[in-house]
């Protein structure tokens, strides 16, 4: 009896100016790798006018049309990300375009900022939602009903997936071979392109800044800095409160509104940030370096890594703070 070739699963990719290169060739590589390993991906780059476009990078990508010339039923749709999507006005037609698809999709995934896209179109009202580290402050202040997380490399609700910043749009990818096809070939497709199955740990180990930048009252701000400044310093709530000259209450919603998090928590992530930082610069032991970031004890801030980063501080300096690479010595 002949073999049933398998069906073909559309994944509709949108693609537009200025797009993050990485954002679009990422998840086309593992869906297009996992043809070689028994998938069906018949993958579809469209942009809006069907010309091709210019990627953040420079590197010019090539479309094979426009929406209109998908097929009536898509499996995957795909919106990639672009810097000037989180802060610039919203993109009309993109927006419209998006809406349109996601009508004929069996699930929408975005990568990175390709987040604020979904908001915009409605698609993420009540739902769980992931983006870059650097834009989830940006996002939840934007759209209060999108619960944002900040620390999952991709996150599923429903029919709709987000995933974080650039490369986590290949976790997402495998994720999604894995939901299709079973762990064996999306084993395969990662080993294929030499990357993890499952990627230790969340985006927050690769942050540099937890505090945003953006939409905070001016008494906030005073104790974000206040924080940052001094992370070992005793921080108790009713402290920061009179710091900001508000009530405890109304501090605790400011956090919840604009930061996201408690100001316990965010006194903890703020700790972790110097210990990081210490770890990746320095040669003290795990000891010393809680006491200099505020935890009372190693233990302390062994506990807090493992609940924020997903590693101990030890596995953390090791895979910080070099390549491995040595160079060779220079012959004289």
């Amino acid at each position: 009896m002949a073999r049933v070739a398998p069906a073909r699963h559309v994944v509709a990719v949108v693609a537009f100016d200025d797009v993050q290169l990485l954002d679009v060739t990422g998840p086309v590589e593992v869906f297009t790798t996992a043809n070689a390993y028994g998938a069906a991906y018949d993958v579809r780059l469209v942009s809006l006018t069907g010309r091709d476009v210019r990627t953040s990078a420079g590197v010019r990508i090539g479309v094979d049309g426009t929406p209109a010339d998908l097929p009536g039923r898509i499996g995957t749709l795909v919106v990639p990300g672009r810097e000037t999507t989180a802060f610039g006005p919203a993109d009309d037609a993109l927006i419209g375009a998006v809406t349109e698809l996601s009508g004929r999709a069996d699930r929408v995934a975005s990568v990175c900022a390709g987040a604020f896209v979904l908001a915009e179109a409605g698609l993420l009202e009540g739902r769980r939602a992931a983006t870059h580290w650097q834009l989830a402050a940006e996002l939840a202040a934007r759209f209060p009903r999108v619960a944002v997380e900040t620390d999952p490399l991709f996150v599923r609700d429903g029919r709709i997936i987000t995933s974080a910043g650039v490369t986590a749009g290949i976790d997402l990818a495998l994720a999604l071979i894995e939901e299709d096809h079973g762990a064996g070939p999306a084993r395969d497709v990662a080993r294929k392109l030499v990357v993890f199955m499952a990627r230790p740990g969340g985006q927050s180990q690769f942050s540099v800044r937890l505090a945003p930048e953006r939409h905070l009252d001016p008494a906030l701000r005073r104790v974000l800095d206040a924080v940052t400044a001094d992370p070992a310093a005793d921080h108790p709530l009713a402290s920061l409160a009179a710091e900001a000259g508000l009530s405890t209450r109304h501090l605790r919603r400011l956090f919840r509104e604009k930061v996201g998090t408690t100001p316990g928590r965010f006194v903890e992530s703020v700790r972790v940030e110097a210990a990081r930082a210490l770890l990746e610069a320095g040669d003290d032991t795990v000891e010393q370096v809680a006491r200099q970031a505020g935890f009372g004890s190693s233990e302390s801030l062994r506990r807090a890594f493992r609940n924020t980063l997903g590693v101990p501080p030890t596995t953390y300096r090791a895979r910080f703070r070099t390549t491995g690479h040595r160079p060779r010595p220079v012959r004289e």
